[in-house]
């Protein structure tokens, strides 16, 4: 029987009992970390507003960003996990992109308006006194805890592929990286009164680098928005674990988007045009198989199944060259 063409989706059986632990596993790292910033973003505060360091009070507020954006997290994980409905037949992943966005806006906005702040300090020469050493040592302790956060949030981040767990490690460590000008400009008006301005030129540094970490965040976010599909190495690596399955002759007109941290994958797999549609069936359900297992992130594959054509496939082989490793 000649084939037309037939369709098959494949998903993981157990892809729903594995999203519901990865949520689990990504609102545990939320929740440590909102508790871990609503301390030090208390401490920073009382002790910048005593020290009148306005380093260290840019600091707090930066550390109540990364509070803010847990909330967020915490609240969009349980909207991104619900499975798909007639509204969302896709799901809802692209909610943590959303996420993501939101994540890199809020870094962006502390940014200007705390660096906004600090250069209106230094054009109008405000008269700055030295911080006290305690200012210095909550920095400091600072740097050690948000950097702690970032490693194990980074951990878990690539372990559940989760796109806003891993923004939101950023927010971690630019908070740990935005503690340190903070501290050496603390330790440097206080060993040198007349160098008490540093404090105000540690707010505008803390300012670009929050600055540099949203853009890196929402870059990525947007492009996903924009459905940029899978990076060449992984779309090339795609194509060969497809042309490996026994049956398949050529595959061809792959693409794929980003549905939250989940790829989609949708192919054309030519096969033996005097195959029963029984027999494209069971090769289409096996390439599925095959690049599930070749990618854990894979969330959903569409194959196209259309007879072998050997000049109309040399024909498309020119108009469509592999992808670039």
């Amino acid at each position: 029987m000649l084939i037309s063409f037939t369709v098959t989706v494949m998903n993981l059986p157990d892809r729903e009992l594995i999203d519901t632990t990865r949520d689990a596993t990504i609102r545990h790292n939320v929740v440590w970390g909102m508790a871990i910033n609503s301390v030090l973003t208390a401490l920073k505060l009382a002790v910048g507003i005593l020290t009148k360091s306005r380093a260290l009070i840019s600091d707090a507020a930066h550390s109540f960003s990364d509070f803010s954006t847990d909330i967020v997290i915490l609240i969009g994980a349980r909207y991104w996990s619900r499975p798909p409905d007639a509204e969302h037949p896709y799901g809802h992943r692209r909610i943590e992109t959303l996420v993501s966005v939101i994540i890199g806006g809020a870094l962006a906005l502390t940014a200007f308006i705390l660096g906004g702040e600090a250069f209106n300090a230094l054009r109008h020469a405000e008269r700055s006194s030295s911080p006290g050493w305690v200012a210095f040592w909550v920095a400091a302790v600072s740097i050690i805890v948000k950097e702690g956060l970032y490693q194990w949030t980074t951990a878990v981040g690539r372990r559940t592929q989760s796109l806003a767990l891993q923004a939101n490690a950023w927010h971690h460590r630019s908070d740990a990286l935005s503690s340190l000008p903070v501290a050496l400009a603390i330790a440097a008006s206080r060993l040198f009164p007349a160098l008490a301005f540093l404090d105000s030129v540690g707010a505008i540094i803390v300012a670009f680098m929050l600055l540099h970490v949203a853009y890196r965040i929402m870059r990525a976010a947007v492009g996903e928005l924009a459905e940029i599909g899978a990076p060449p190495a992984l779309a090339k690596s795609i194509a060969a674990i497809a042309r490996g399955v026994p049956g398949v002759l050529n595959v061809h007109s792959i693409r794929t988007r980003y549905s939250g941290a989940r790829l989609m994958v949708d192919m054309h797999v030519m096969v033996d045009p005097d195959l029963s549609v029984r027999a494209g069936h069971e090769i289409s359900s096996k390439v599925c198989a095959a690049i599930h297992r070749h990618s854990s992130e894979t969330l959903e594959v569409l194959t196209h199944i259309e007879p072998f054509d050997a000049q109309k496939a040399a024909a498309r082989a020119k108009r469509e060259p592999p992808p670039k490793g």
